[in-house]
C-alpha cells in the first residue's frame, strides 16, 4: 500500500514537472510590448438612447461608431444602414419591447465591470502579437443583440453580443435555445470565444483530403494555439465544456479512440459523419449519448498536444501552416 502511494506521488510530481516544462516552452518575455485591450461599450450608449429624441441619438451613434453602427444595423437589425427611417423604427421598437427591456437591464448589470474580460483579452492578444506580429489586433465592441448573435466578425472588428453571455442559469435562455448551448452562455466564455473566432478567421482551414482526420487536427491546432494564448484558463472553459464533460472525455479517452478506429471513421470523407464529430451538439452521436458534443475537436487537440510534446523544434507558426495532417498524426505518436 505504501509503495502504491509513493508511486502515485512520483507520477504526480513527474506529471507536474512535465506540465510546467511544457508551459514554459511558450512563455513570452516579460519586457515585450503589452497590448492593452479596451472594450468599446456600444451597448451602453445604444441603451441610453433617448426615445423622445431618437433621431439625434442615432445620428450621434453613427458619428461615434461609424463602422460598427453600419455592421450592427445590417447584420443585427437586418436593414440598409442608410435607411435612417427604418433604422429608427426598429431601434424604437427594440428599446420599448418589454421582454428585451429586462434582458438589456440584466446585460448592463452583469457587465457593469468588464475589466476581467479586458485583462484576459489583453494577455491573449499580447501573446498573439508576439508570435504573429503581422496580425492586427481587432477593435472589440459590446452590443445587445436581442438574442440574435453572440459574435460578429468584420475585417478588424469583433462584436460581442453581451446578452448572449449572461450565465447558464439565466431563466430567459430556456425558452429560445437548446440546453447544450445554454451551458456555455456565461461571461467566462467571452474571451475564449473572441480569441478562437479571431484565430479561425486568420488561420482558415485549407482542405486537402476532406476527411475526419484533417478536420480533427485543424480544429486541434486552433485549440492548441488558444491554450498557448490563454495559459491560465482552464482547458474545459477553452473548449466550452462543463467540468464534468471534460472529465468524462479524459476518463474514456481510450474508448473514444477505439470507437473511432473500430468504426473506420478516422479516414472517412462522409461530411455528415464529420459534422457529428465536429459541430455543436448535445452529444457526439457515433461515440455515445453520454458523451459531450464536438469530441472530434477535443480529440484533435489531444493529438496535436502529443505531436508538439514530441517535437519541441516545431514552432507555433510552423504548426499553423503545416497542412500535412496525415504526417502530423503519424509523428504525434498519439496513443491514449
Amino acid at each position: 500500500m505504501k509503495k502504491t502511494i509513493i508511486l502515485g506521488l512520483v507520477i504526480i510530481l513527474i506529471g507536474g514537472f512535465v506540465s510546467c516544462k511544457k508551459n514554459k516552452r511558450f512563455e513570452v518575455p516579460r519586457n515585450i510590448k503589452k497590448i492593452e485591450v479596451k472594450l468599446n461599450r456600444f451597448d451602453i450608449d445604444f441603451l441610453k438612447l433617448d426615445t423622445n429624441n431618437l433621431d439625434a441619438g442615432i445620428k450621434d451613434l453613427y458619428r461615434r461608431y461609424p463602422d460598427f453602427m453600419s455592421i450592427y444595423t445590417g447584420d443585427i437589425l437586418g436593414v440598409d444602414p442608410h435607411d435612417t427611417a427604418q433604422v429608427s423604427d426598429l431601434i424604437a421598437g427594440f428599446l420599448s419591447d418589454t421582454t428585451f427591456k429586462s434582458v438589456n437591464s440584466k446585460t448592463l448589470e452583469v457587465f457593469a465591470n468588464v475589466t476581467p474580460v479586458e485583462q484576459q483579452l489583453s494577455g491573449a492578444f499580447t501573446r498573439l502579437h508576439f508570435y504573429f506580429p503581422e496580425i492586427k489586433i481587432p477593435e472589440i465592441y459590446f452590443f445587445v443583440s436581442g438574442f440574435n448573435r453572440s459574435l460578429l466578425f468584420d475585417k478588424q472588428m469583433i462584436g460581442v453580443g453581451a446578452d448572449m453571455f449572461l450565465g447558464a442559469d439565466y431563466p430567459r435562455y430556456q425558452s429560445f435555445t437548446y440546453q447544450y448551448l445554454i451551458n456555455n452562455m456565461h461571461p467566462q466564455s467571452i474571451s475564449p470565444s473572441v480569441v478562437t473566432g479571431w484565430l479561425y478567421n486568420h488561420f482558415p482551414y485549407v482542405p486537402g483530403e476532406e476527411r475526419l482526420l484533417e478536420n480533427m487536427l485543424y480544429h486541434g491546432k486552433i485549440m492548441f494555439l488558444l491554450s498557448v494564448l490563454m495559459p491560465d484558463e482552464k482547458p474545459n472553459v477553452l473548449i466550452g465544456y462543463e467540468k464534468k464533460q471534460w472529465e468524462w472525455s479524459r476518463k474514456y479517452e481510450k474508448q473514444i479512440w477505439e470507437t473511432i478506429i473500430d468504426r473506420n471513421d478516422l479516414f472517412s470523407s462522409d461530411l455528415m459523419l464529420i459534422r457529428k464529430y465536429i459541430d455543436e451538439a448535445p452529444f457526439t452521436a457515433p461515440v455515445s449519448q453520454e458523451s459531450p458534443g464536438r469530441l472530434g475537436v477535443w480529440l484533435g487537440w489531444q493529438i496535436v498536444q502529443s505531436y508538439m510534446n514530441k517535437h519541441p523544434e516545431v514552432s507555433l507558426r510552423t504548426l499553423l501552416i503545416d497542412n500535412n495532417y496525415k504526417q502530423i498524426f503519424d509523428k504525434s505518436g498519439y496513443q491514449p
